[in-house]
């Protein structure tokens, strides 16, 4: 697991820390429990909550739009980890990670950039139009 930084919202940091709370709550706990504890320590302690700085800057923390090129459609989403965030029940709107191809086209660009993202379907150009930060 890597060291860097995770950014996920204020509630999500917080189901983590219960869910830890309840499998440290002195009783004896198996492997499997073990393991989950690891990973939650670890995860707890590269979490960030912080709201990130309205800047425009694409990356974990922030709620981006981007136009598609071609048709004129919009996209609103949180840049993040999406398994993280799924914790979240408050969130309004899908959840793309760094990891996604969206997420890799957009990571690290600000707003009014244009990127050409390959999906599916074939490459697609947008256009990032927001970037504000997601709490």
């Amino acid at each position: 697991m890597s060291s860097e930084p995770v950014w996920l919202t204020p509630a999500a940091l917080q189901r983590l820390r219960d869910e830890l709370a309840n499998l440290t709550d002195g009783r004896d706990i198996n492997d499997d429990q073990r393991a989950r504890v690891a990973e939650l320590s670890t995860l707890i302690a590269r979490a960030e909550a912080s709201s990130k700085p309205d800047d425009g800057l694409v990356e974990p923390g922030m709620r981006v739009t981007v136009t598609f090129d071609d048709d004129g459609s919009t996209s609103e989403f949180i840049f993040g980890s999406r398994t993280l965030l799924g914790l979240d029940d408050s969130l309004d709107v899908a959840v793309y990670s760094p990891e996604s191809p969206l997420g890799a086209a957009i990571a690290g660009k600000y707003v009014g950039d244009t990127v050409t993202v390959s999906a599916p379907a074939g490459e697609r150009s947008l256009t990032i139009v927001q970037a504000v930060p997601a709490t």
